[in-house]
């Protein structure tokens, strides 16, 4: 082999090494920096790109991905003074490859820093009721205030999430008593709710009760009324009829008058309760006298061949000398 062939060979694989050495292929999802005698000059994007060789050299080769960060546990003290471990999760994507490559050492490491402090100071201001109920204002502040801060750095934060709070053993122990009692208290307060509105229902079923009670009385004394008042006209205008058949001279419907009232009041005798044996002496004769009065109504009303018909059947079959007078009746008391 001459001298002019090694030459050759030389020249065809220095072209080939200048080649391989001014392609670049960058995979999807990467941004590789070009730094051109220690110095970033531009940024290479995902797929065929070309440098100048032995002048360019790669920098940084940048992931473009969203990434996760797990924030290792960090005791916090609250507002109120009670110790509370706290990790978290956080989520990032960088956006410009210069800045993350350039303008901080080491990216990853600066994010977890920045957000374990600022964990400490948003979740030192507030209670730790507040803390263990309102996650939600504790992932919104802490991602408003790590994304501002990181700007700079080319990235952006996209979430940040508070994964485990937990209070000591003695305060988890002490929550437990003092749910318990929240609960019992609920407990009593909804137990006496119902047995005061099973009282106030009570109450008005017995209050309408006596209301209709009251109505129930009130119609009844308005009938009882209106029943004694025409019990009173009718007595009225009997005793107007008995009075205008006396002053023409009907001495009979006075007697029928007396008797029925008579009659009642005997009815009235019988029918007391402490009352076993009604002694009262009285003559026969003015009872029938009575009787007679109602005939002799009875004969004006109804015609005269009815009143001789009764006579007829209450006369005797024989009759006495116009000489001799009937005999007169003893007095006879009334039996019951």
């Amino acid at each position: 082999m001459s001298g002019f062939d090694i030459f050759a060979i030389v020249v065809v694989l220095l072209v080939v090494i200048t080649l391989f050495a001014g392609v670049k292929t960058v995979p999807q999802g990467y941004d590789w920096t070009i730094e051109r005698f220690g110095k970033y000059t531009r940024t290479l994007s995902p797929g065929l790109n070309l440098i100048v060789p032995y002048f360019d050299r790669i920098g940084r080769k940048m992931n473009m991905m969203e990434q996760v960060i797990d924030i290792p546990q960090q005791e916090v003290i609250t507002k109120d003074n009670a110790t509370v471990t706290v990790d978290g999760v956080a989520f990032f994507q960088v956006f410009d490859a210069a800045k993350a490559s350039y303008e901080v050492a080491n990216l990853t490491n600066a994010i977890t820093v920045l957000t374990m402090t600022n964990i400490r100071s948003v979740m030192g201001a507030m209670d730790l009721d507040q803390v263990l109920s309102h996650r939600d204002e504790i992932n919104e502040r802490l991602l408003r205030v790590v994304d501002a801060a990181v700007s700079p750095w080319g990235v952006k934060v996209n979430r940040i999430e508070i994964k485990d709070i937990v209070p000591p053993a003695d305060l988890v122990e002490a929550m437990g008593r003092q749910m318990k009692a929240e609960r019992v208290k609920r407990a009593d307060i909804l137990q006496a709710e119902g047995q005061r509105q099973s009282e106030i229902l009570r109450a008005e079923g017995a209050k309408q009760s006596q209301i209709l009670q009251a109505e129930g009385r009130r119609e009844a004394a308005f009938r009882d009324a209106e029943a004694r008042e025409r019990s009173a006209e009718a007595e009225a205008k009997a005793t107007e009829m008995v009075s205008e058949a006396i002053a023409k001279g009907d001495v009979a419907a006075l007697n029928y008058f007396i008797a029925t009232n008579y009659i009642k009041a005997f009815g009235q005798f019988a029918d007391a309760p402490n009352q076993k044996v009604i002694m009262l002496p009285m003559e026969a004769v003015n009872l029938i006298g009575s009787l007679a009065g109602i005939g002799e109504i009875a004969k004006a009303t109804f015609g005269e061949s009815a009143a001789s018909a009764q006579a007829a059947a209450r006369r005797p079959t024989a009759v006495p000398s116009s000489g001799s007078a009937a005999p007169s009746l003893p007095p006879t008391p009334p039996q019951t």
